[in-house]
Formats: C-alpha cells, structure tokens, sequence
C-alpha cells in the first residue's frame, strides 16, 4: 500500500507543471495547484505583496506536495476513510475539491446507507465508508472509480470546452477519463468502442 506522500508524489507527477489554459476555470496551475488555491493560503512566494502567475511559476514540487498532503488529505480527513478508496477520493479531491467527497456521499446513498450530501467528511459518511468496504472493498474501490469517471463525462456534456479533456483530438480517452481509470480494475475500464459511444453526441 502506497504511503500519502507516495500518493501526493503521483498526482504531482499526474498533474505536471506550468499551465494557464483559458478554458481552465482554475487559472494559471502548477503542479496542480491553482492561483485560487494560492491566493485562499496567502503564498506570496515572491515577496511582492500580492499572489499572481509569477507565484504560481515559482511553486516547487516539494511545496506542492506538503500543500496538498495537510490541505487536501489531512484537512478533509480523507485520512479517516479506508485505505482502499483513499488514493483516488484524495487524487480526486485534488481535481475537484469537495466534490469528491459529494461523489463518494451520492455514492454511498446508492448504496442504501444513510448520508447527508454535504461535501465534507464527518463521523456520519466516514462509518458508511468503512461498512462499504467491510461489504466488498475492491467492488467499492471500483464504484467510487466509475462514479469519478461518471463525474467527468457529465461535465464535458454540459460544457463543451471541457470535452478537450475529456476526449483527444483523435476521438481517444482524454486526461480525465486515464484519470479516473488508473484507480478502476482493468474489466470496468471502458473499451475503445464503449468511449465512442459514450460520447458520440460531442460535437
């Protein structure tokens, strides 16, 4: 089982560096991090006064990954889940900040267990979580994989500049969809077929 800074250092890697995508609500990113993110926690690495691109630019790997292990695990007590579904609800925390947390509530009420869809972890979701995983922990791994991949695809639905990374300019399986994959077992991953179909309404 990989340790939360082995994790951290693979949605670094996952992540990669600069970008500052018009079409990207989160602004300029590095590392995963956006400006916004930067702004919320104050870090004027330049020492100018204000939190802009060149901050941004400045970030290193080191300080991305503490970030993101106290802000991103520790703080939503992604922690407290069970070791079978913390990678990918803190990798997808990291995406979509509390909306991870919102996908593994829907998800839990799916599944019959009584929890409130507020996007923050308490005693309440963390209790389900752990009965979930006592009942079938890879079949509960995979759920929340496929509710993630569910996620992107009604994203890129409703807003067309989202489907570039959702989809390659080949018709192929964008960054979003690898990205939910890597933490599904190979038999739900979807087939080259399953995806076109899945999204031939895209323009």
């Amino acid at each position: 089982m990989l340790t939360v800074e082995q994790i951290a250092e693979e949605i670094v890697a996952r992540e990669g560096g600069y970008v500052n995508d018009p079409d990207d609500p989160g602004g300029a990113t590095n590392f995963g991090m956006t400006i916004h993110t930067m702004r919320r926690l104050g870090m004027d690495l330049t020492g100018d006064g204000r939190v802009s691109v060149a901050d941004v630019k400045a970030l290193t790997r080191d300080q991305a990954v503490e970030i993101f292990i106290e802000h991103y695990f520790k703080r939503p007590r992604i922690d407290r889940l069970p070791r079978i579904i913390q990678a990918s609800v803190f990798d997808m925390y990291v995406n979509a900040g509390a909306n991870a947390v919102k996908i593994l509530q829907r998800l839990l009420r799916d599944m019959g267990f009584t929890v409130s869809v507020d996007g923050a972890l308490g005693p309440q979701t963390e209790g389900a979580a752990a009965k979930a995983a006592e009942q079938g922990a890879q079949a509960f791994s995979d759920a929340y994989g496929v509710a993630r991949r569910n996620y992107y695809f009604r994203l890129a639905d409703r807003r067309v500049q989202s489907r570039k990374y959702a989809r390659t300019r080949r018709g192929g399986k964008g960054g979003w969809i690898k990205r939910a994959e890597e933490f599904i077992s190979p038999r739900y991953h979807l087939t080259a077929v399953q995806f076109r179909e899945r999204t031939s309404s895209w323009a």
